[in-house]
C-alpha cells in the first residue's frame, strides 16, 4: 500500500575528487558522453602477446520493481502502459506477464557479456491467487528462472513477517501449509538485501545489507533498502521485532563499507519512489531541467545519498521514470523506476572505468522498455504457470458473482473501492446490526474486476481468483466505536499530516457522503458541514459503529484516529466478506452494476 515517508535530513556527504561534464539529455535518456580510450586500439601485453582489455567496459543493468507476484498478464488498466507519441498524442499498450518478461530480458542480454539484473523490492505480496495461494513460492521460482541477480526488500516482503521472508530466501516448506508439491521449496537463488531492516534484539540487519557482482576484473556493489516508513504501511504483526532505519544514512554507511573493500562502483536498490509529471513511461523526465519531472520522497533521498553511489533503482510508487537528479556534489545521477507488475523493464548502461574501478557517470544512459505481449512466450514460464494454475484451479475457478460491466479500481474514489466498502458494511451489520458505515483504504484495493472473461468462465463472471487479486491481504473486518468528532478527524487525516502531500482517500460505503475541496490545503480540504450519514449531518457528540479492515483498525496508512476506537469486534476474512456480498447480490440473470463512485464530491 503506497505511503509517503517523511522528509529526509541532509547527510554530510564527502565530495568526489573527479570532475564530471554534463551533456544535455533527451527523451528521458540520461547524460551521454563520448569516452576516449585510454589504450591504443589493438594494444597487447608485451610479455604474453595477449590483447589488453580497454579501459572502459559497458555493464548492462537490467532492472524492474513491484512485480507483486503477477505471473500472468495483469488484466484491465493494471496490464497496460501509456506511451507518448512523436506528435504529442498517447496510446496504450498491453503489457506484462512473466512469459513475456522472460523473453524480453533474455533478448536484451544477448550481445552483452557484462549484464546484471536487479530489482527494487515488492517482488511478492499482494499477489494474485496463482502466487498468493501458495505463499508466493511460484513467484520466487519464476524469479530464479528470470536469472534475477539481486533485489532489495520492499514493504510487502514483510506482509507475513520476517520469518516467512527468511523462508523465501532460504527455502523450506511453509510452517502451517506444508509442502505444495513433492519437491522441497529451495528458496531464492538471488540475495534479498535489507540494509536498513534491523533485528530489535541484535541491532543487525535481518538479511544481507549489500552484495557485490563480479565478472573478471569488473565489480559492482549493490546496497538494498526499503522505505523507512514500512511499519506505517504493513500490519503490526508483519514488522514485529524489527526496526527500520533511515534510507540515506544506511546507504551512505554501506557505501563507505564497500569503498573500504575496494568496490567503487555502487548501485542503490531503494524501495521508495516518486511521482512523475507524466503518466507516459517514455516522457522526458529531465525537461526542462534535471529531475524537474519528478516529485516525492525519492527526490530528497537522491539529493542526499553520497556521490560514491552511481545509480539508484527505485520502486514503491508503481510509477515509471528515468531521471537524473543531482547528487550532493551537484553531479547528475540516474534514478529509475519501471512501473509495476512486470509491465516495463529498465535497461541502463554503466560504463566501468578499469583504471579507477568506478563508473564514468558522464557515460551513463538508461531507458524504460515495454514488456509487450507481441513476442513469443518463454516456454519454461508457460510450464510454470500451467503447473501452479492446475493446483489452484479447484479454488480459483469457482464463480463468486456476476458484474454487468468493468469495476475499475482507479480514481480518487473508485467503483471497486466503493463495492468493497458496501460489502464490509453488509458484513458488519451481520456481526452487529448497529454498524453505521464502512471505510476502505485505497491501497488495499489491488485491482478492479473486468467484465471480459480471463478464462473459460464466461463474460461477467467473477471468479474467486479474480476476487483474490482484488483483496489478497487476508485482513479481517473489524468493528469499532468512534465519536462523530473522531469520524470527522479520520476524514481530515486523509489529506493532512503524513497524508498531506499524497492524500489517501478512504473509500466510503454508500450511506456516507461529503465534499473534498482540493483547491484548499491540509485538513481544510474536507468540507465539514457537507459530511452526511444517511442524509443527516454527522453529530460530533454521537457514537458511530464503523467497519474497517484490520490494517486500518490498527492505525495504518497514517490514520491514527482509527487506531483509537473502542468496543472492538474482530470479524472474519475481508475477502470472504466480498465473496458473500457478490454471491448474495448478483446472479447470471441479474448482475451487479459498478457503483457510480459519486459519494465524494470533488472540487478541483
Amino acid at each position: 500500500m503506497p505511503a509517503t515517508s517523511q522528509p529526509r535530513q541532509s547527510d554530510a556527504a564527502r565530495r568526489r575528487r573527479r570532475t564530471y561534464r554534463l551533456v544535455a539529455a533527451a527523451a528521458g535518456l540520461a547524460t551521454v558522453g563520448a569516452l576516449a580510450a585510454a589504450l591504443p586500439a589493438g594494444a597487447h601485453d608485451s610479455k604474453h602477446g595477449k590483447p589488453l582489455p580497454s579501459r572502459y567496459q559497458d555493464v548492462q543493468l537490467l532492472s524492474f520493481n513491484d512485480l507483486h507476484g503477477n505471473l500472468e498478464p495483469p488484466s484491465g488498466s493494471s496490464g497496460r502502459v501509456t506511451e507518448l507519441q512523436a506528435d504529442g498524442t498517447t496510446k496504450t499498450i498491453d503489457a506484462g506477464g512473466v512469459e513475456y518478461l522472460a523473453t524480453h530480458l533474455r533478448e536484451a542480454r544477448k550481445g552483452n557479456a557484462y549484464s546484471v539484473t536487479a530489482a527494487g523490492g515488492d517482488m511478492v505480496g499482494a499477489s494474485p491467487l496463482i502466487s498468493g495461494l501458495f505463499h508466493d513460492e511460484p513467484t520466487i521460482e519464476a524469479l530464479n528462472k528470470l536469472d534475477l541477480d539481486v533485489t532489495s526488500v520492499g514493504n510487502h516482503e514483510f506482509d507475513e513477517g520476517a520469518k516467512e521472508l527468511a523462508r523465501l530466501q532460504n527455502g523450506g516448506c511453509h510452517p502451517t501449509a506444508g509442502c505444495y508439491t513433492d519437491k522441497r521449496f529451495k528458496g531464492a537463488d538471488f540475495p534479498y538485501l535489507a540494509a536498513n531492516v534491523l533485528d530489535e534484539k541484535t541491532g543487525r540487519p535481518i538479511l544481507k545489507p549489500y552484495w557485490v557482482w563480479k565478472k573478471k576484473d569488473v565489480k559492482v556493489g549493490f546496497i538494498g533498502v526499503t522505505l523507512e516508513d514500512t511499519p506505517g504501511v504493513v500490519s503490526a504483526e508483519g514488522v514485529k521485532g524489527l526496526k527500520f532505519k533511515d534510507e540515506v544514512e544506511t546507504i551512505n554507511k554501506y557505501a563507505r563499507v564497500l569503498q573500504k573493500q575496494g568496490v567503487k562502483s555502487i548501485v542503490a536498490l531503494i524501495h521508495e519512489g516518486g511521482q512523475p509529471a507524466s503518466g507516459s513511461y517514455n516522457y522526458n523526465c529531465d525537461s526542462p531541467g534535471a529531475g524537474d519531472g519528478i516529485s516525492g520522497p525519492i527526490v530528497d533521498i537522491a539529493k542526499n545519498i553520497s556521490p560514491s553511489v552511481d545509480a539508484l533503482v527505485t520502486g514503491h510508487t508503481h510509477a515509471a521514470y528515468v531521471c537524473t537528479i543531482p547528487d550532493p556534489s551537484g553531479k547528475p545521477r540516474m534514478v529509475t523506476s519501471a512501473a509495476s507488475f512486470g509491465r516495463l523493464y529498465t535497461d541502463t548502461t554503466l560504463t566501468y572505468d578499469r583504471f579507477t574501478g568506478d563508473i564514468a557517470r558522464t557515460a551513463v544512459k538508461s531507458a524504460n522498455h515495454v514488456v509487450t505481449r507481441t513476442v513469443a512466450k518463454a516456454p519454461d514460464m508457460t510450464e510454470l504457470i500451467s503447473r501452479w494454475n492446475t493446483l489452484a484451479a479447484p479454488i480459483g475457478n469457482r464463480a463468486i458473482g456476476y458484474i454487468s460491466a468493468d469495476v475499475p479500481s482507479t480514481g480518487t474514489e473508485s467503483p471497486m473501492g466503493d463495492l468493497i466498502a458496501d460489502a464490509q458494511l453488509a458484513y458488519g451489520r451481520e456481526l452487529d446490526p448497529g454498524t453505521d458505515l464502512a471505510l476502505m483504504n485505497p491501497g488495499g484495493v489491488r485491482a478492479g474486476l473486468t467484465y471480459t472473461a480471463k478464462g473459460t468462465e464466461g463474460d461477467g463472471v467473477v471468479t474467486y481468483a479474480e476476487g483474490f487479486t482484488v483483496q489478497p491481504f487476508s485482513n479481517t473486518v473489524n468493528l469499532q466505536d468512534f465519536t462523530g468528532a473522531q469520524l470527522l478527524k479520520v476524514l481530515q487525516e486523509q489529506v493532512s499530516g503524513g497524508n498531506a502531500a499524497s492524500p489517501k482517500v478512504l473509500q466510503p460505503s454508500a450511506n456516507l457522503t461529503y465534499t473534498l475541496d482540493l483547491t484548499k490545503t491540509g485538513a481544510d480540504r474536507i468540507v465539514l458541514d457537507s459530511v452526511q450519514l444517511n442524509g443527516t449531518a454527522v453529530d460530533p457528540a454521537a457514537t458511530y459503529r464503523v467497519a474497517t479492515n484490520s490494517f486500518l483498525a490498527g492505525g495504518g496508512d497514517g490514520f491514527t484516529t482509527l487506531g483509537q476506537g473502542t468496543n472492538d469486534l474482530v470479524g472474519g476474512d475481508d475477502l470472504a466478506a466480498l465473496v458473500e456480498y457478490l454471491t448474495a447480490n448478483s446472479s447470471a440473470s441479474s448482475p451487479i452494476a459498478p457503483p457510480a463512485a459519486n459519494r465524494i464530491t470533488i472540487v478541483q
